[in-house]
């Protein structure tokens, strides 16, 4: 089982943010944290890195459920969505939920995780 789902996009890095924030918002995802990998690694280590963004999203409905079925399953969330520059083009990639809540092996999770990752699979395949 592969752990995310990809697409590579053409088109500036920015208005690939702005389309990934859209279509989240489209499937009641927010984004919670936006972390500029790109800007960190040049401003801790002087390192130039190519374009890179973690945005943490969130659908509140979906976390809440989670949190109830498992109290620790905030060491998971939010739902991480990449965005950075490749040879090829804008890539985007989400986290696959199911992939990532084996590792709890939580029965409860299944159905929760099973809707996330619909919705999250939605998400890259408008784009």
């Amino acid at each position: 089982m592969t752990y995310h789902f990809t697409k590579t996009l053409a088109g500036s890095f920015d208005s690939v943010i702005d389309r990934v924030t859209a279509a989240l918002k489209e499937e009641g995802f927010g984004v919670l944290t936006d972390i500029d990998v790109a800007a960190t690694l040049k401003k801790k280590l002087e390192i130039d890195f190519r374009q890179y963004r973690i945005l943490g999203a969130c659908n509140p409905s979906f976390a809440y459920q989670a949190l109830q079925a498992e109290d620790k399953i905030g060491t998971m969330l939010p739902c991480n969505v990449i965005v950075q520059e490749t040879g090829a083009g804008v890539e985007v990639s989400a986290v696959d939920p199911m992939a990532s809540m084996q590792a709890i092996g939580n029965p409860k999770l299944d159905g929760i995780a099973k809707s996330v990752r619909s919705k999250l699979k939605k998400v890259i395949e408008s784009l």
